[in-house]
């Protein structure tokens, strides 16, 4: 034991040389394993890392980034982290960037810019080499800091042809554009939203751009008493179901359009309170497909995105930018698919006609 401890500088910690001799490879080998994993065949970069298993090694990050001068950091900032959208992104991010020998930071803004900026600027001291950010809505700061700093970065959850920032994500107005001109399809003419607040939220104003652009090339519009804005949840979803539906009945919305999921799933929940039913006397669509939408009664009618594929696509640009193969983050625009569920039908005005 002693002859073992002063073999590893008297400090007990195991040292470098002692992993590389466990895996039978050189000293340089077991560096570049967790320093540069793409350089190091996958069954030797599993030979490594098993033997530092086993000795308990883990690689001094200070050291590393000192001799390297890199610290194989890469950040993200999400908004919230009660969304299970985000943590679907931010785990297609974390398999890349683990796959490749980088951590992690994670950061949550809570719908306030100027939160993001300090997340972004405590992230930056600690030497990030990459960054990602959901939406545009962000201090000018945020992003002058990381171009002046030459930091690669990207856009996420959100696709612009027209963005000054490289962004991997959909469409927010094409497709609620979309979504409305769905319902319209079906007959529906009285429409109502129930919407997360769009302060601090790029996403959520393309959205209901989206529903305002589709619904004027239709000579319709939503009236400002069947605008409901408030707080992502399902008791709001609910309380402004139950308001909407309070009306006189030849006011009534027919159509029902979401900002996400859990508000939809609150309305449907109300439905039954106030014995209503989709799509019998009403129709409703979210947006995100949650889990729970295919299973609930009636299945929500709703757009899916495939968030860990963003995610993962954002690790795989930054990481290609930070290796040299690439100079700039290339955009990505991924599509939402619509999701044609039971919540949705014709029209109760159409029904009811072909029954007379």
């Amino acid at each position: 034991m002693a002859a073992a401890k002063r073999a590893r500088g008297g400090s007990g910690r195991v040292k470098l040389e002692e992993v590389a001799r466990k895996a039978n490879v050189s000293t340089a080998t077991v560096s570049r394993a967790f320093n540069e994993p793409e350089k190091v065949s996958e069954s030797v970069r599993e030979r490594v890392k098993e033997a530092a298993r086993a000795l308990n090694w883990i690689p001094n990050a200070a050291g590393r980034a000192l001799a390297s001068s890199r610290t194989h950091i890469a950040g993200a900032i999400i908004p919230t982290l009660d969304d299970e959208i985000f943590a679907h992104q931010v785990a297609g991010m974390q398999a890349v960037f683990s796959a490749r020998g980088f951590a992690l930071f994670l950061g949550c803004s809570n719908y306030d810019p100027q939160e993001g900026l300090r997340q972004a600027e405590a992230m930056l001291a600690r030497g990030v080499e990459a960054l990602a950010v959901v939406g545009e809505n962000h201090p000018a700061e945020l992003f002058d800091a990381l171009r002046s700093r030459r930091i690669p970065y990207v856009v996420t959850y959100s696709y612009n042809k027209s963005s000054p920032h490289p962004c991997i994500g959909f469409d927010n107005r094409a497709a609620f554009d979309r979504l409305t001109n769905y319902l319209l399809s079906l007959g529906h003419r009285r429409f109502a939203a129930i919407f997360q607040p769009e302060a601090n939220n790029d996403r959520v104003k393309e959205r209901l751009r989206g529903i305002s652009e589709a619904l004027t090339a239709a000579g319709l519009e939503i009236r400002a008493q069947d605008l409901m804005i408030g707080s992502s949840t399902l008791e709001f979803g609910a309380a402004s179901f139950a308001r909407l539906m309070g009306q006189a009945s030849e006011a009534r919305p027919t159509a029902i359009i979401c900002g996400n999921d859990n508000i939809a799933l609150g309305a449907l929940m109300a439905a039954g309170e106030c014995g209503l039913e989709a799509p019998r006397d009403f129709s409703i669509t979210g947006f995100d497909d949650l889990a729970i939408s295919s299973r609930f009664v009636p299945r929500l009618t709703t757009m899916k995105v495939d968030n860990q594929r963003i995610g993962m696509l954002a690790a795989n640009e930054l990481l290609a930018v930070i290796a040299g193969k690439q100079e700039h983050i290339q955009s990505q625009e991924i599509a939402p698919v619509l999701k044609i569920r039971d919540s949705a039908g014709k029209s109760p005005q159409i029904t009811t006609a072909g029954m007379r």
